[in-house]
């Protein structure tokens, strides 16, 4: 069972972030458009809803138009480049830096417009798009040593996993990694341990649970908000967040952010290569 980490009640909180250098976990609310630390909350005027770290004071954010970095010490802001800014009706999602430095990133309908979004990555310099049609990504993660990514379509109940090149670029088709259609739970964000299991967020049901690689259930932490969101490890320990959201539903715990103990140990946040 989880805990409170933080009171602060979030309408969508999303994309989890632990700070390797400055050990602090950072999270988005992305209908209320903010950033936020254990110690302090930043406004934008847009949705953003994920971020890598680049170093020690930058962040690389992903908002509704635009990718981004953001000095977290000014709160000095330098696009990086644009990501469907000509799209009116769309704004990112879930996403997270991968071994090879690079920052995958989905984008998806504001009104939950069907298959209006799509999954992206960014590596050196190139925003690439990966896989169109998307209406709700999530799951967005990596095993260990880099050689598969996962994702999934939340609204298809299925984790996919890919294969990836040396840099980082998917090779082959996807395959089905956790199937949930069966069971009927709408997998939100991911991460993995070092172990290679796959620690999922599953919307309405409030609960994290965990994977095996070859998609087999293992166990599941129960968290205190029902529409948990993503998961994120503190680093290479066994500290578990969870960030939730309070959108459509009442109750004193929903939209906060949760903290557990797990029998697992988390990677290290990768570092976004510009």
């Amino acid at each position: 069972m989880t805990e409170v980490f933080d009171d602060r009640q979030c309408t969508l909180g999303e994309g989890p972030l632990w700070h390797p250098i400055r050990e602090d976990l950072f999270w988005f609310d992305i209908i209320e458009k903010r950033l936020h630390s254990k110690a302090k909350t930043w406004q934008f005027d847009e949705y953003v809803s994920a971020a890598g770290w680049v170093t020690e004071n930058e962040l690389l954010i992903a908002s509704q138009t635009q990718l981004f970095r953001f000095d977290l010490e000014t709160g000095a802001q330098t696009k990086v480049c644009d990501m469907e800014a000509n799209n009116p009706i769309t704004r990112s999602n879930d996403g997270r830096a991968d071994p090879q430095g690079g920052f995958w990133i989905g984008t998806m309908g504001i009104q939950l417009e069907e298959k209006a979004g799509a999954i992206y990555r960014f590596y050196k310099g190139e925003l690439r798009k990966l896989y169109p049609d998307i209406s709700i990504p999530n799951s967005i993660c990596f095993a260990p040593g880099g050689g598969t990514a996962y994702f999934t379509d939340t609204p298809t109940k299925q984790i996919m996993g890919v294969a990836l090149d040396a840099d980082g670029w998917p090779k082959g088709d996807p395959w089905v990694a956790v199937d949930l259609t069966t069971t009927g739970e709408n997998p939100d964000g991911s991460v993995v341990d070092t172990a290679g299991n796959i620690w999922n967020a599953q919307w309405g049901a409030g609960r994290m649970a965990c994977y095996s690689p070859d998609g087999t259930f293992i166990e599941a932490v129960k968290v205190g908000g029902l529409q948990a969101t993503c998961p994120a490890f503190a680093g290479e320990t066994g500290t578990l967040y969870c960030t939730s959201a309070a959108e459509g539903i009442d109750g004193p715990n929903e939209g906060k952010t949760f903290v557990a103990q797990v029998n697992a140990t988390g990677q290290k946040e990768h570092q976004v290569i510009l």
